[in-house]
């Protein structure tokens, strides 16, 4: 007994060391843009309509900064929402505080195996320690009478004002150009969450036509957690996330990042929409009760209208926008019914987890898209289904996860496997298979591609640590298509290779320089899909961050990219971005700047600058061409309850006239907007 104590005093006075550390900009939150950032650019999506939206995501991270996690009672699932911790590590962590029993101090975290200094930092804003006596048995009236005392109120409000006009104003879009949204939010502890969305995109109509009751999009939720044996109850709209993600799954954490910790998929189960995302959720009721300490039992139903084409009464395709700024696109809204309905059951105990995911689900009409092509094994009719089994098995250094699942047609399988041989270095080694006749309509999973179809591979990371102030990481990806792919009209391959080094040689500096390497095949402009051709692009950034204590910081930016095709002649990009955040805590304001001067020759040798947005947003727009980019936000408390943030960004470009096509076109050659967002919490 002596001996803890006497380490956990040791423990304390490390932590003079790594407090200044955490006391400039938040670590955190810097890795979580990071790893968002390279998701937006290393993913590539075929199809424009599934545009990432991490706005849950960000919202329900940022709720943690304001209460944070009680490590003594934490619970896997609470740990398992930090994207930079690994399956390892909470593992670990859970482990030492069941031996050794509650911690004393957060700087008690330097004594888990495997949990480093860097990881420490990153966790640091969004845990505590507090000592727990003997909790209370869970009561309804106990529970509603806090809620209704000690519960927060949160009204955010934001609005987009665009300085330019687009063609489908003149004629085709049917409301004005502004973006207008109001989200209301309440929430006590973390057992209960209630609240309405309304939005209205821009070229929307508002409180006219088919929109009279004012906004385009309504949403609501309530959801209750940990409330004796029921686990989570959701009514309403709601998020499902199970197993590896290849049965049901519309999270957005997942893909090809720089951070091993990010590839983990988190089995988040039922959870709150409260975004403005119109097609990534479900509507209706879900719930997971606990059975005992070992068994869960989740079941859900959802009834939801959806947008679409309608030929001859069969659905021909579905629409995913969420637009209907014209005629044609209104005409596209709630055309058809999707009834899902299915459930989850999950083992664990100690090292191992088990669990069993089926959704099946019916059109209220016949599914007839059109199969030609890449979407020739596309499925058709009323009624589908999905059922997948996934396991996980942890010991020692090893981690193990994966899942095979089936549908109507085809199979799929993702399996996973992490070594962490010492200290700061992690190995993982990711197999997926998904036949190209598999299809899944809410799965969302780890791949070169957008859908959990038609592919295969062999994905190998190593990141390390050899060295106090360098971080090493490295990754190379083999995939191929066994079917057509969209510009692919055959089946085809490809390679991608990572390799990325950060030295901080201080702790208000740091750099990084990354090179990234891809190979895929595409047909041949003009050959009408009879002669493909393997592609070639290099990547190149390097990144400078600096930071003057809580006052003032920087981040230097240089990209550089070089993509050829066989026997056609180099196109090269590159992009200069410099930004510049100031804050004031005596006056409660805090600035962004950030300026960008790109020159690309075409669209595949495209950059891209991410921005500083609103709360729960993330902004990394595209560039092609030559022009720059500028930036400006600012953000106001004026006490706890009031936030006002605003953001200036203005784009211009210095090789044409006219910017984009069709109903998006801008017949001048810059285009400017004002963002602005309003928090009142009460």
């Amino acid at each position: 007994m002596k001996t803890t104590q006497l380490i956990r005093l040791i423990s304390i006075i490390n932590s003079l060391f790594i407090i200044p550390a955490c006391s400039a900009q938040n670590p955190a939150e810097s890795l979580l843009e990071d790893i968002l950032e390279d998701l937006s650019v290393n993913n590539d999506i075929d199809n424009s309509v599934n545009t990432l939206n991490w706005e849950n995501e960000l919202e329900e991270l940022s709720g943690r900064l304001k209460e944070p996690v009680n490590l003594n009672i934490a619970t896997r699932e609470q740990l398992e929402q930090f994207p930079f911790l690994s399956d390892i590590q909470i593992e670990h962590l859970l482990a030492y505080i069941y031996i050794h029993g509650q911690m004393k101090t957060i700087y008690e975290l330097q004594l888990v195996e495997d949990i480093d200094r860097q990881t420490i930092q990153y966790l640091l804003p969004f845990v505590c320690v507090e000592a727990i006596n003997n909790e209370p048995v869970f009561q309804w009236k106990t529970m509603l009478k806090s809620a209704a005392k000690y519960g927060k109120h949160e009204v955010l409000t934001r609005m987009d004002i665009p300085f330019y006009k687009r063609k489908g104003y003149e004629h085709t879009y049917l409301g004005p150009s502004v973006y207008n949204s109001v989200k209301y939010g309440f929430r006590y502890s973390d057992q209960l969450y209630a609240g309405v969305v309304a939005e209205k995109d821009a070229g929307e109509p508002f409180g006219a036509l088919h929109n009279r009751y004012g906004y385009d999009y309504y949403s609501f939720y309530l959801l209750l957690k940990n409330c004796g044996r029921l686990k989570t109850l959701a009514v309403g709209n709601y998020r499902l996330s199970f197993g590896q993600g290849l049965v049901v799954s519309t999270d957005y954490l997942m893909g090809k990042t720089i951070y091993a910790s990010s590839f983990n998929n988190r089995s988040g189960g039922i959870k709150k929409h409260s975004s403005t995302d119109e097609y990534n959720y479900f509507r209706g009721v879900a719930a997971t009760v606990s059975v005992d300490n070992h068994w869960d039992v989740s079941a859900f139903y959802s009834h939801r209208k959806k947008d679409g084409v309608l030929t001859d009464g069969e659905i021909t395709s579905i629409y995913k926008t969420g637009l209907h700024r014209s005629r044609k696109e209104a005409g596209k809204r709630n055309l058809f019914t999707l009834q899902s309905a299915g459930g989850n059951i999950t083992y664990q105990q100690n090292h191992i987890k088990l669990g069993i995911t089926g959704i099946y689900y019916v059109f209220n009409r016949s599914y007839e898209p059109e199969l030609t092509g890449y979407s020739k094994y596309n499925l058709h009719g009323n009624n589908f289904y999905n059922l997948g089994v996934d396991y996980a098995y942890r010991w020692h250094r090893f981690s193990f996860q994966g899942e095979t699942a089936m549908g109507k047609q085809g199979w799929a399988s993702l399996n996973r496997l992490q070594y962490s041989p010492v200290q700061n270095t992690r190995l993982m080694l990711i197999h997926r298979f998904y036949s190209y006749n598999y299809w899944a309509m809410f799965a969302h999973s780890f791949g070169e591609g957008s859908t959990t179809q038609n592919e295969q591979g062999y994905y190998l990371g190593l990141e390390t640590s050899p060295f106090a102030r360098w971080r090493f990481f490295a990754s190379f990806d083999l995939f191929s298509f066994p079917w057509k792919k969209y510009r692919v009209n055959k089946a085809s391959r490809g390679a991608d290779v990572l390799i990325q080094s950060t030295f901080t040689p201080q702790n208000n500096i740091s750099m990084d320089l990354k090179y990234r390497y891809k190979r895929k095949e595409r047909d041949w402009t003009g050959s009408k899909g009879s002669l493909t051709l393997p592609i070639f692009h290099h990547q190149l950034r390097y990144r400078l961050n600096y930071s003057l204590g809580d006052v003032l910081s920087s981040r230097t930016t240089l990209d550089y990219n070089h993509f050829h095709s066989q026997d056609r002649a180099a196109n090269i990009g590159y992009q200069v971005t410099q930004m510049i955040s100031s804050q004031l805590p005596w006056a409660r304001l805090f600035a962004d700047v950030q300026g960008s001067y790109f020159f690309t020759d075409d669209y595949d040798s495209r950059v891209y600058a991410s921005e500083s947005g609103l709360l729960y947003t993330f902004y990394t727009p595209s560039f092609q061409g030559r022009g720059f980019r500028c930036s400006v936000r600012l953000r106001y408390e004026l006490n706890k309850h009031w936030l006002f943030i605003t953001k200036f960004g203005e784009t211009v470009y210095l090789d044409r006239n006219e910017i984009g096509s069709g109903n998006d076109l801008i017949c001048r050659n810059k285009k400017a907007d004002v963002q602005m967002q309003l928090r009142i919490k009460f």
